[in-house]
């Protein structure tokens, strides 16, 4: 079995490269600061958020490199069949040579990733003064992560060959209706399982949060489940929230580090943005859009491993190195699609918050505050923005809450 490059391999190398090149250009070069910048930030604050994201880009893009060329060169210069072949003869056996193979390719792009990720998470976030851990409890974190990743990664390699095995013609739509489930289960699961691995979670007590939060609810037509703090400031200075959980599970989190820093007006803005998720339906949306796009990528990949593997032979261990490839340059060639419907989504909850708070003057303030405090890129390039951007930039959330009516 010999892997080589077809149209569709060839298409997303090019397309990865492309975007790779055009996100180290715009990274390195950004251009002008936008004219109404300078009305709301100070020198200093532009040319900080520029630095700091700067890096941040460069450590991103170069997990991404790092990873996908260790991974073509090792699926097409045909290393990945030799050492599948190697070790199917040295263990004498087909399960075990796939256990191996698998804790090997998973190490292998852990040690790769290490260094940038110490850095970038460590020792470049205490540099601008927004960790506050120890080496010692990034470490811990690092464990406990990895050691998630291992068994998350592992019961997904095993569902993977087992559904190859079970049906060796259809296992693609085997794959994206388990993990479609999977999907929903996580949805439901996640924040109560795993999130309070990582942190601690504790209901609100001040008053004023509660009203607050009753308040807007009431105007918005919702049942608030839960709304929690997190002791971010473990980690962390900068300041977040987020809205996660379905059915039962649902909740707002914010961040300790955002009540203790932030205007009661400010905070009420963040509930509001929330809430606005939930009244609108992006969690459900977004839950959605992945099933649909879970269904089309898996049955690609069915089209590209019949090349690869014929039907009804025994799927080999080379077999998922080019499964992680082909996901990694698919996820990085579509982030520009993913991105656009995150972005829709920021500038409706932005509009929904403003009516429910009536309150257009504290959520321009907020916006401004957490791109200083957080010190983001208020002028991003064009071609970043696009391509990387979840949320809208500042000066555009600043302008799109002007034109509420």
């Amino acid at each position: 079995m010999q892997l080589k490059l077809n149209p569709l391999w060839l298409l997303l190398i090019v397309s990865s490269a492309l975007f790779c090149l055009l996100y180290l250009w715009f990274t390195l070069f950004p251009g002008r600061v936008i004219p109404e910048a300078w009305q709301y930030f100070s020198t200093e604050q532009i040319t900080n958020g520029r630095d700091y994201n700067r890096t941040q880009q460069l450590l991103f893009i170069s997990g991404f490199i790092l990873k996908a060329l260790f991974l073509g060169w090792f699926v097409f210069s045909g290393k990945a069949v030799a050492v599948s072949k190697y070790l199917e003869r040295l263990t004498g056996s087909y399960r075990w040579s796939l256990l191996i193979f698998f804790i090997l390719i998973w190490l292998l792009l852990k040690v790769i990733n290490l260094p940038l990720t110490l850095y970038g998470s460590y020792f470049f976030q205490h540099r601008w003064g927004f960790s506050t851990q120890s080496l010692g409890f990034w470490w811990l974190d690092y464990f406990k992560g990895s050691v998630l990743d291992l068994i998350l990664s592992m019961a997904g390699f095993i569902i993977l060959f087992w559904s190859f095995a079970r049906w060796p013609r259809t296992w693609w739509l085997a794959c994206a209706v388990l993990i479609s489930f999977w999907l929903l289960i996580q949805s439901f699961l996640w924040p109560v399982l795993i999130s309070p691995l990582f942190n601690r979670f504790e209901p609100a007590t001040d008053p004023a949060i509660i009203n607050m939060v009753h308040n807007i609810s009431q105007k918005a037509g919702l049942e608030i489940e839960q709304v929690l703090v997190m002791d971010a400031s473990r980690r962390t200075t900068k300041a977040n929230a987020y809205f996660t959980g379905l059915g039962h599970t649902k909740r707002i989190v914010l961040y300790d580090n955002l009540l203790n820093n932030y205007s009661l007006d400010e905070v009420e803005a963040v509930i509001a943005h929330e809430m606005a998720h939930w009244k609108q339906g992006h969690i459900v949306q977004g839950l959605l859009w992945g099933i649909v796009l879970t269904f089309m990528l898996w049955l690609v990949l069915f089209l590209l491993l019949k090349q690869a593997v014929p039907l009804n032979t025994r799927f080999p261990p080379f077999v998922w190195p080019l499964i992680l490839l082909y996901f990694l340059l698919v996820s990085f060639v579509g982030s520009p699609a993913e991105n656009y419907i995150s972005r829709s989504m920021e500038k409706e909850a932005d509009q929904v918050a403003v009516k429910l708070t009536e309150n257009e003057a504290a959520a321009i303030r907020l916006q401004k505050n957490l791109s200083v405090k957080n010190t983001s890129d208020v002028s991003p390039p064009a071609f970043i923005r696009w391509f990387d951007y979840s949320h809208p930039p500042v000066i555009e959330r600043i302008n799109n809450i002007k034109q509420i009516k």
